[in-house]
């Protein structure tokens, strides 16, 4: 009886043992925080340049990360950048070309091509392969890939605060949200402090756990609405300005702004940099920062440009040309923050890289295993911190084969080197540009380089046929219409 209580003993202390590793090894994963901006320009962080909007907290965290000048959303739309930042796969590969669910009008020359409203459940996500790891896994905000089986809760995350299918607060920025996912806050709770809330009581209920915090801002998408706490700080800095007005040029049937003044935006540019803040502040004080993958982006570029002549857009990208909408570098370069975990050294990198470039850069990170197969149009990017010179792809590619609001008309767009070409439909136009000499896209070179139009032209088909882009169709009553 004496042995086999020894025994019963020492099996239990080895079976103590075992659970004690197992959570060791779980605490000891590294965390993983991702968060998106909505329609946040290049230029609106003070970190790429902004002297009108101030950002603290994002400057101080680029001061700690890898900062990309040449990263780029997969689509200058939302939607389909969203389904690639998840998948790892281009947009077009997906079957999402346009914002869900879009604005075909039946009134224009071309007919855009069908394309799918939700993300598709085939596919793996960056969620779904956190979680298989033993991940709890939070989403907290805008969603847009679908409606009602097709929720973030559907793709991978085990808790959904806020993710529906509308692509703007339904009830604007202050409760009443009339969000069906998330219940109403006190009278004037603010929309992107309550998603920090949120995010916050996550962290601290799985500081023991491994986990990964998706927070998908609402903000800055419209309605411009201002933090009523930051709106005076910000009126009275316009007041300042000498050029407080809002400039526009003709963008195509659009307007571009190309200044920033928007007081009220500037406001929530604050609001959002101060719950980033908040954030940072919680990994500190829970000792977490240092076991912890921080990703820092946008969906599309700024909204700058808009059709409607009687509205100005609210911000600018300047020097970048045109805005969300378009392919030109306004409407597809974003900002891009990336911290290693215990790594607090501040790096540029120039590379060309895009939004299907993170899902496998983050299992890299975290030392899971690649799954080519599902991120395969994403290169891992973990290399660039040791120097690599090597370029993570030799082209880019845009499909936006859609008319919209910006005064956009369907295109594709490859960027392969310091050479952009970019394909207008409607009018069969091609345009040529080298980004090196001239980043604002001002001076088409596809005349005085023919040579190398047709080299970025024969690229442009191949990929096209590569990923099984679809091109818009003729509008057969078009003519017939206009005549009425």
């Amino acid at each position: 009886m004496v042995w086999k209580s020894i025994k019963i003993a020492v099996f239990s202390l080895v079976l103590l043992a075992g659970c004690k590793s197992k959570q060791q090894e779980e605490v000891s994963k590294t965390n993983v925080i991702f968060i998106l901006v909505d329609d946040l320009g290049w230029m609106d962080l003070g970190c790429y340049g902004s002297s009108f909007y101030e950002t603290p907290n994002l400057d101080r965290l680029a001061g700690q990360s890898a900062r990309f000048t040449n990263a780029y959303a997969a689509s200058p739309v939302c939607s389909p950048t969203r389904a690639a930042i998840l998948t790892g796969k281009h947009p077009t590969r997906v079957g999402i070309t346009d914002w869900i669910p879009g604005n075909d009008p039946k009134n224009r020359p071309l007919l855009g091509p069908e394309d799918m409203h939700q993300l598709p459940l085939e596919e793996t996500t960056l969620a779904e392969t956190l979680k298989e790891d033993g991940y709890m896994t939070f989403f907290a905000g805008k969603w847009h890939l679908g409606n009602d089986g097709f929720f973030p809760e559907n793709h991978g995350f085990d808790i959904n605060m806020g993710g529906h299918h509308r692509g703007s607060p339904p009830g604007g920025y202050y409760s009443p949200y009339k969000n069906p996912n998330l219940s109403d806050g006190p009278e004037g709770e603010y929309l992107t402090d309550r998603l920090v809330d949120e995010s916050l009581q996550f962290i601290q209920a799985n500081q023991q756990n491994p986990f990964l915090l998706y927070l998908s801002f609402y903000t800055v998408h419209t309605p411009i609405q201002a933090s009523k706490k930051h709106i005076e700080k910000f009126e009275a800095k316009r007041a300042s300005l000498q050029d407080s007005l809002p400039r526009t040029i003709t963008e195509g049937l659009g307007y571009t702004v190309q200044n920033q003044s928007n007081a009220d935006y500037a406001s929530m540019v604050y609001a959002m940099d101060e719950n980033v803040g908040r954030i940072l502040e919680a990994l500190e004080e829970l000792s977490l920062m240092d076991n912890t993958l921080i990703v820092f982006t946008s969906d599309n570029g700024g909204l700058s440009t808009l059709q409607n002549p009687t509205w100005n857009a609210p911000t600018s990208v300047l020097p970048l040309r045109g805005g969300k909408g378009w392919a030109y570098e306004g409407g597809i370069r974003v900002p891009l923050l990336i911290k290693k975990p215990g790594n607090n050294q501040s790096l540029v990198v120039d590379a060309p890289v895009t939004s299907m470039d993170l899902y496998p850069t983050i299992l890299d990170i975290l030392g899971m295993e690649a799954r080519p197969e599902q991120h395969v149009d994403g290169a891992n990017l973990n290399p660039l911190w040791d120097g690599s010179k090597e370029q993570p792809h030799g082209t880019l590619f845009w499909d936006f084969p859609h008319y919209h609001g910006s005064g956009w008309t369907p295109g594709c767009a490859i960027r392969k080197g310091d050479w952009k070409l970019i394909q207008f439909y409607e009018e069969d136009r091609l345009e040529l540009y080298n980004l090196k000499d001239d980043i604002g896209e001002l001076n088409d070179l596809a005349e005085k380089f023919p040579e190398k139009l047709q080299e970025m032209s024969v690229e442009l088909e191949r990929i096209k046929d590569e990923i099984g882009a679809k091109t818009p169709m003729e509008n057969i009553n078009f003519e017939t219409k206009q005549g009425i």
